[in-house]
């Protein structure tokens, strides 16, 4: 090892970094290509364009209801997760006060962190199948079912272009929210309880304790669910595909880029330009990244 230990580390690392380079960083370099040229999936030598197909997208409205779409999901999307996320975590952790000097979580709390994770263990089309009858515009709708019970007419969860997206963003949050939980638990379970006991002590009560203390030590945790929830919300292809009408519908009122660059590679055949929406997205994705990072940073407590 003394005498051979870079061939003994290159000879571990040539495998992964060759397959990284094969299978993420060869498809990166082939959609920035793309983008610039006029390809539509059947010519071996596709035309060079430039950037006719960025430009384009400069005046693409449904682009930029997209880019509006995904807005709206960047917002409520971290925020709505992350405070459910918070306050449930907060209560399987500690919400339960001190029990023999010891601070616990309420009642049954290792039963309701199975329930809060089962949504992870759903496949997204399965979740998307599941939530398409809960949204069903008649009776045999499970909210439909309940407001038709109390004499409420059905709504059109998503016919509606007005809470289409909001019913979107209600199923992104059901599945990722169970996620949150856990990570915040394991935040929180690292939290030394002395510092929870010291606080009661003090007459700290749970809002008080929640902002002060918890809060504060799970920060480096919450940036990187915001970055997690973010990327996510650039994302969304697969629920909006399933669940939408006619795929973004109605009138695009629930489109995102993903949904965008599948209708226009496979069904109108436009790859270079649905691979200039790809690289769009790319971009946007490491900005917010960067961005979210460098806003949020702070100094680290330490325990």
């Amino acid at each position: 090892m003394r005498h051979g230990r870079y061939p003994f580390i290159i000879g571990f690392l040539a495998a992964p970094v060759a397959i990284y380079v094969t299978f993420v960083l060869g498809p990166y370099a082939q959609a920035f290509y793309l983008a610039l040229t006029n390809w539509r999936g059947v010519s071996a030598n596709p035309e060079f364009v430039g950037l006719e197909n960025f430009t384009r997208l400069l005046d693409d409205d449904v682009f930029w209801k997209a880019i509006r779409h995904h807005g709206l999901l960047l917002l409520a999307l971290p925020l709505l997760t992350i405070l459910l996320a918070l306050f449930f975590a907060f209560m399987l952790n500690v919400g339960g006060g001190s029990r023999g000097g010891v601070m616990t979580g309420v009642w049954g709390s290792k039963f309701y962190r199975v329930v809060f994770f089962f949504p992870q263990v759903l496949a997204v089309v399965i979740v998307g199948v599941i939530f398409s009858r809960v949204y069903a515009p008649d009776d045999s709708g499970l909210l439909n079912g309940a407001l038709g019970a109390v004499g409420i007419d059905p709504v059109l969860f998503m016919a509606d272009p007005d809470i289409a997206l909001w019913s979107i963003i209600a199923v992104l949050v059901w599945q990722a929210v169970g996620f949150y939980v856990v990570l915040f638990s394991a935040g929180m379970s690292s939290v030394p309880k002395d510092i929870y006991e010291a606080a009661t002590i003090d007459g700290a009560g749970r809002t008080a304790m929640f902002f002060k203390v918890t809060l504060p030590l799970l920060w480096d945790t919450l940036q990187v669910a915001w970055v997690y929830l973010g990327i996510a919300a650039f994302d969304a292809f697969a629920i909006v595909q399933v669940l939408s009408v006619d795929q973004g519908g109605p009138d695009g009122a629930t489109t995102v880029l993903g949904m965008e660059i599948y209708r226009n590679a496979f069904s109108y055949s436009q790859f270079g330009y649905a691979s200039a929406m790809g690289v769009a997205l790319f971009f946007l994705t490491i900005t917010f990244a960067a961005l979210t990072l460098r806003v949020s940073k702070r100094d680290t407590i330490e325990l």
